[in-house]
């Protein structure tokens, strides 16, 4: 099996026929037009300043509560960074991104895995752990279309989990990247634009509406907390990539974003119902929560089919999956992630046959 045959349901990002190439290279012409001092300096540490600004407004707060990072794992990595250290007690779902546990257990904190329900984490057991004595630092929450089980977190549980945190002093960080990509239902408020008590440090990125490779995120909270890891930020790098963020707050302002979003939530939209109608077909056993937005669907598979004996026998088929005990810290061992952001409709078919193939195999 050759790389070019490979299908790949691994990678959380656009594929490239719904990235908007000629959109991103007139902003780029427009940036350097407009802005050619800024666009080619070194910038601050807070990000390009009108985008920093574009950004604020979108949110309804205070440029000064903004920085705009390198993507938003490194939005992830300074908050936690400044936040967490070596002892701490860290809430986080069950399962959750993969980067952000091994984040986490990095900088030594001690995490909690919270279920998720189909309507986001289970905030009745959170409340039992606070009742009984946890103390957490800070909660991580994926609150829409979350990775890897893309569920969204409801409005009620939204309001509980800001309650909890004004109740028992821990900071929620509202991880929001794919918030955008929405297939159906109504849009919900941000915790950030809920609360009421400081309590939320919310972040985003373009990677998932624009594309990955302009490696554009941002963090949003209290101005203090944004001030400090800026000074943070400054001794490590002076600024992020000026280019990037100006391309992209070109691509914004123009509008050119909500054109963007709509390309690829409906192309996502159709590719998720592809896979699930696929996922059907060829793999009866398997269980899933179809997504309302997102990259993600998470499959749990019959108890009998073990995923680290799967995955190598998948990708000999030509079929790249991610195991779910890669999201968490025990079991996971029958479920797997499938991303359908980068694979065409006419592949997710021929993709899902190879990896039933593999299923049988494996059985034999």
């Amino acid at each position: 099996m050759t790389a070019e045959q490979l299908i790949s349901f691994a990678r959380g990002a656009p594929s490239l026929d719904i990235v908007d190439v000629a959109g991103l290279k007139a902003a780029a012409a427009r940036a350097f037009d407009a802005d050619p001092a800024g666009v080619t300096a070194y910038g601050t540490s807070v990000g390009y300043i009108p985008l920093r600004k574009w950004i604020a407004e979108k949110h309804g707060v205070a440029p000064e509560q903004v920085i705009v990072t390198n993507g938003s794992l490194q939005a992830d990595a300074f908050l936690f960074n400044h936040v967490i250290q070596a002892g701490d007690d860290v809430v986080v779902e069950k399962p959750t991104y993969d980067r952000t546990l091994l984040s986490l257990q990095n900088l030594g904190g001690k995490v909690h895995q919270v279920t998720i329900e189909p309507d986001g984490i289970d905030v009745e057991e959170l409340r039992g752990l606070l009742a009984n004595g946890l103390r957490p630092k800070l909660a991580h929450i994926i609150p829409n279309y979350q990775n890897p089980a893309g569920v969204t977190l409801s409005l009620e549980k939204r309001r509980v989990l800001l309650e909890l945190a004004a109740e028992y002093g821990f900071l929620i960080f509202e991880d929001d990247p794919y918030v955008d990509i929405r297939f159906r239902g109504e849009a919900l408020p941000s915790m950030l634009s809920m609360d009421e008590n400081n309590s939320v440090v919310h972040a985003s990125s373009f990677t998932k509406t624009v594309c990955p490779g302009v490696r554009v995120g941002y963090l949003v909270g209290p101005a203090a907390l944004i001030d400090a890891i800026a000074k943070k930020a400054t001794n490590l790098y002076i600024s992020p990539g000026m280019v990037s963020e100006a391309i992209v707050h070109q691509f914004c302002v123009s509008g050119d974003i909500d054109r963007s979003i709509r390309t690829v939530s409906a192309a996502l939209a159709e590719r998720a119902g592809v896979l699930a109608a696929a996922l059907r077909e060829h793999i009866p056993g398997a269980t899933f929560t179809e997504p309302d937005g997102g990259y993600f669907l998470w499959v749990d598979l019959p108890e009998d089919i073990d995923v680290d004996k799967l995955f190598p026998v998948a990708m000999k088929k030509g079929v790249a999956i991610v195991k779910g005990s890669d999201f968490l810290l025990d079991g996971g061992n029958h479920s797997v992630r499938l991303a359908f952001s980068a694979v065409t409709v006419e592949q997710i078919d021929e993709g899902v046959r190879r990896l039933a193939e593999a299923i049988r195999d494996i059985r034999v």
